[in-house]
């Protein structure tokens, strides 16, 4: 009989802790972000996956009515209203919230006091106009916050190193309904840059003094020492870069920076496969000397081999650092190009220099080029079919170039633009076998619409004057069809024809393309476009059209396009084109 007793008491003994219920909380009579701050301001909301006693539920329901109330006071509602509901639900519970949130507080005055030599600096001058326009809004306790700090990091920001914060009070009538801001900061001077010191570089005095976007003596700033950080970083010298002013040490008024380098690998090796439907399959190898000498002088080297496409380049670099970026280069490329419509062997020698230039980026220099070619020549024909155009080229002649891009993500852009402009010309019969002048235009848009789609516009242009066409190489020719003109027709394909049928390129270009793209995933997609245009002579202008599908994949290394294109309304042409590229979208 005893040992019976004891087995019916064991259940009763144990229930706290077989107890698995847990809580579904329900907030109604208000929306986000009220909802969400009630919610996550109520401590029964952290039990809904958590085991829960009845004694437990009840007491975390009791103090839920006056949490609610609070959680809403920081958004300005000092009079609401919480009632509830606790039911039980299976082995569950479930609380209900109703809340009426009442009238709320409105900020009617705003106090801020703040010397005028801060006040006239318009970064200090904006975040005090945020805090200002607090009046007449409904009191927010973050809002405020954020306001108010972004004031303080503005002083800080603009070398009032010193700034403090003497008065941050809210004063709130709860019978009113209002409430009073006031602020009051003490400003203190404001601090200049002293001397700039490098230490661990690999360059002689007063190379790195170059990228320093500020002098001794200016006001400090932390935007410019940003930008001395992201200037050094992006002339790839440096493996680490620490930029750090001695705010602990601000003497007379001035505040000393010492920039901490690591130098990077001097030299880099490059290389791999690649696969292109305007070049075929082929292998890319390179080499890159970051810094040839203590002045920061540079020299790239690759070679590309491919079925459609060879060549060999130098470039050697002479970086002059300063505002403009500016740089001088000497470069020279051999290449031997092959296309259903061409063949050239050529040896360019360029010579110019690039720099920052009103948010573009100007290039003004000159080329040499010189090499032989074939035009109209078809896969397999032997050089002297009846037809195909020979000629050599020796050609000299200044260029200028404008480029400029923006886009929200280098990898995978949702919304940006490119635009490049470039002009070049003989100089009469200087050092030339013809004389010509060529001026091109390329554009490119993308936006996003409707979440996981894309649109990308496309557009190229172009013009040429010469006194003999047949003297001017392939590459100085224009010519329509390939992965990033018509797609649907082959690489250069496309333009006039001589009297034996043959493409042999025309002396204007003018392409447009549509693309819409919708991915499935974050990294797969699929696109719909539509290509057109020609090269052509004169005003003859014939557009050819060309339309497909196209696969999307935002790979480890990059995007990957693989499109299927067919022509449109030319009895000329069946048959569908594969397309791929890899690289950016801008």
């Amino acid at each position: 009989m005893r040992r019976y007793s004891r087995l019916t008491l064991l259940p009763l003994l144990l229930a706290p802790w077989l107890a698995h219920a847990g809580v579904q909380l329900s907030v109604d009579g208000v929306d986000d972000p009220l909802k969400l701050a009630v919610t996550s301001g109520v401590d029964i909301s952290q039990y809904a996956n958590r085991d829960v006693t009845e004694a437990q539920v009840k007491r975390l329901y009791n103090q839920a009515l006056d949490q609610a109330k609070s959680a809403l006071e920081p958004y300005g509602y000092y009079e609401a209203t919480v009632q509830g509901q606790l039911e039980p639900v299976g082995t569950d519970w479930r609380v209900t919230l109703h809340v009426k949130p009442g009238p709320p507080v409105t900020v009617t005055a705003v106090n801020l006091k703040l010397d005028e030599t801060a006040t006239a600096i318009p970064a200090i001058r904006r975040a005090k106009r945020s805090i200002d326009n607090l009046k007449g809004q409904t009191l927010n306790h973050g809002e405020y916050d954020s306001a108010r700090d972004a004031l303080s990091g503005a002083l800080t920001a603009n070398g009032f190193l010193d700034a403090r914060l003497v008065t941050h009070r809210v004063e709130v009538n709860r019978a009113e309904r209002t409430a009073v801001i006031q602020l009051a900061w003490e400003a203190g001077p404001r601090y200049r840059f002293g001397d700039v010191h490098f230490e661990g570089s690999q360059f002689k005095p007063g190379f790195l003094q170059r990228y320093v976007p500020f002098k001794s003596g200016d006001y400090f700033a932390q935007d410019k020492l940003l930008q001395l950080q992201q200037a050094l970083n992006g002339a790839d010298y440096f493996s680490v870069v620490n930029v750090l002013p001695d705010v602990d040490d601000k003497n007379n008024g001035v505040v000393a920076v010492k920039v901490e380098l690591v130098p990077a690998k001097r030299t880099i090796y490059t290389g791999g496969p690649f696969i292109g439907t305007d070049t075929g399959v082929g292998v890319r190898v390179g080499s890159e000397r970051r810094w040839v000498n203590r002045s920061g002088h540079k020299w790239k080297n690759e070679l590309v081999l491919a079925q459609n496409l060879k060549t060999l380049s130098t470039l050697y670099s002479v970086p002059l650092p300063g505002p403009n970026q500016r740089s001088f280069n000497y470069g020279a490329t051999y290449r031997d190009s092959d296309t259903d419509t061409s063949h050239s062997k050529t040896l360019e020698l360029v010579a110019n220099e690039t720099r920052q230039w009103h948010g573009w980026v100007r290039t003004i220099g000159v080329h040499a080029l010189d090499g032989t070619f074939t035009v109209g020549q078809k896969n397999g024909e032997p050089d002297n079919a009846p037809g195909i155009e020979h000629g050599r080229s020796n050609l000299f002649y200044p260029e200028v170039s404008l480029s400029r891009k923006s886009g929200d993500n280098p990898i995978f852009v949702r919304s940006g633009w490119s635009l490049t402009f470039a002009a070049r010309s003989t100089v009469g019969g200087l050092l030339s076998d013809a004389t010509f002048s060529q001026v091109t235009a390329d554009a490119k848009w993308i936006t996003s619409f409707w979440g996981r789609n894309r649109l990308i516009l496309r557009g190229t242009a172009g013009a040429t004057w010469t006194n003999d066409f047949s003297d001017l190489p392939p590459q100085l020719r224009f010519f329509a069809g390939g992965d990033r003109s018509v797609r649907g027709y082959s690489y250069q394909s496309i333009g006039p024809k001589n009297s034996y049928d043959r493409v042999v390129g025309g002396k204007n270009l003018l392409v447009g393309s549509t693309e819409v793209e919708h991915y499935f995933t974050k990294n797969w997609g699929m696109a719909a476009f539509v290509d057109a245009g020609n090269a052509f002579d004169g005003t003859d202008y014939r557009p050819k059209i060309g339309a497909g599908l196209g696969v999307r994949w935002l790979s480890p290394v990059g995007m990957i396009r693989v499109d299927l294109g067919t022509p449109v309304h030319n009895p000329d042409e069946h048959g569908v084109e594969l397309h791929v590229v890899i690289g950016p979208d801008l």
